[in-house]
């Protein structure tokens, strides 16, 4: 049975219809995800210009052909704006503006002079670097989740096959001036290709954002909100308190004198206090390193892998850094400090254990005259 065009474009339209519903919905949800709101407006274009084609009825003036190339051209630059966007969510609109300036210019000026057929092989051409545009920026961002994106940047490659293909072919042809759409095997495939790899892209797309989603959900649930660092359930989830930890290193931080802060200076500037104590953490700790906030003051670093030297250096490194900082206490000329208490796991012993004896550490060193490192004795076994 022949393939009807009519019917692909109709096809296509109530396929990209529902995607644009699909990535209205999630747009809605997360705002911020701009990249759902780009894809949902470019769709929107795709699917009035589809719109108009299917509905051409035989007609096929400069109007009949620019309007629809034109919302085509423009939904694709949306959808190239959209994977730039997932992939850089501060980026910027100008790369996107520019090539969608281009883009315009350059199918308007075989239009406008009357050559329709030069036209269409522009269109195509348009179309395939946008579809390859998308692809890099799928595989630039490939990292976050490598089986889909660059499923997606497949999808977006094999799209613009059937646009090369489609130009290719008008380009063998000939035919500088279309007085009807082209049909032939090339715009069956371009037609067929789109209907699939908008679909694909799409439900990719969607299962991106919620995995997405659900990851940054996760991030918040284990996150300190006002440091960034862990929180404590995040901590003793990684390590429960029960767990045995032979050699493992931890080190607990106490910012000195923290109440007067709060009182001289009130808990706005406290929280500042915090904030720059977990910037320093997250300065000098290695990324296999993990850093918590137990609560109030109180901070927590474990070590893996390390000696006690090297905790120790670290630990040292932190405190030094954070008193350079010489933040104010409000008492005299006095700047925020931090005490430190450095623990080594011995044979058999749970990470609560641990976690003691770095806290006596630490009090050692605040009855010693705080802003210091203590190293807490190794654990005797009988």
């Amino acid at each position: 049975m022949a393939i009807d065009n009519a019917s692909l474009l109709i096809a296509i339209a109530s396929s990209s219809a529902a995607l644009m519903a699909a990535l209205l919905i999630g747009w809605q949800n997360s705002r911020d995800e701009k990249y759902l709101g780009l894809g949902a407006a470019g769709i929107g274009l795709i699917v009035i210009s589809i719109t108009i084609m299917s509905l051409r009825n035989g007609a096929y003036d400069f109007t009949i052909q620019f309007v629809p190339f034109f919302l085509l051209i423009s939904g694709i630059s949306l959808i190239y704006a959209g994977s730039r966007q997932f992939r850089i969510p501060d980026g910027s609109y100008r790369v996107p503006a520019f090539t969608w300036a281009a883009a315009v210019v350059t199918l308007a000026i075989p239009f406008v002079a009357g050559y329709s057929g030069i036209g269409t092989i522009v269109l195509n051409c348009i179309g395939a670097i946008y579809m390859m545009l998308c692809a890099w920026e799928n595989w630039r961002g490939r990292q976050e989740a490598p089986i889909a994106l660059v499923a997606n940047a497949v999808l977006y490659t094999a799209v613009a096959s059937s646009f090369v293909a489609a130009a290719a072919v008008l380009v063998i042809d000939g035919r500088a001036v279309l007085d009807a759409p082209p049909d032939n095997w090339a715009e069956h495939f371009n037609l067929i290709m789109s209907l699939v790899g908008l679909t694909g892209i799409g439900a990719i797309t969607l299962t991106l954002h919620h995995a997405r989603a659900a990851g940054r959900h996760r991030h918040e649930a284990n996150t300190d909100s006002l440091t960034g660092v862990l929180n404590r359930r995040a901590l003793f989830a990684q390590f429960p308190e029960d767990s045995i930890v032979p050699d493992l290193m931890v080190a607990m931080f106490d910012l000195d004198h923290f109440k007067q802060i709060n009182d001289r200076r009130g808990h706005a500037a406290g929280d500042i206090v915090l904030q720059s104590f977990a910037r320093v953490l997250r300065a000098e700790t290695r990324g296999a390193d993990f850093a918590a906030r137990l609560g109030g003051e109180e901070f927590c670093v474990v070590f893996p892998g390390l000696d006690r030297e090297a905790a120790y250096a670290i630990s040292e490194r932190i405190r030094a850094a954070f008193a350079a900082k010489a933040i104010p206490t409000g008492h005299e000329n006095g700047v925020a400090t931090v005490s430190v208490g450095v623990a080594s796991g011995g044979d058999g012993e749970t990470f609560t254990s641990l976690l003691s004896r770095a806290d006596a550490a630490l009090y050692k060193a605040k009855r010693d005259g705080r802003n210091q490192v203590q190293l807490a004795a190794l654990r005797l076994v009988a």
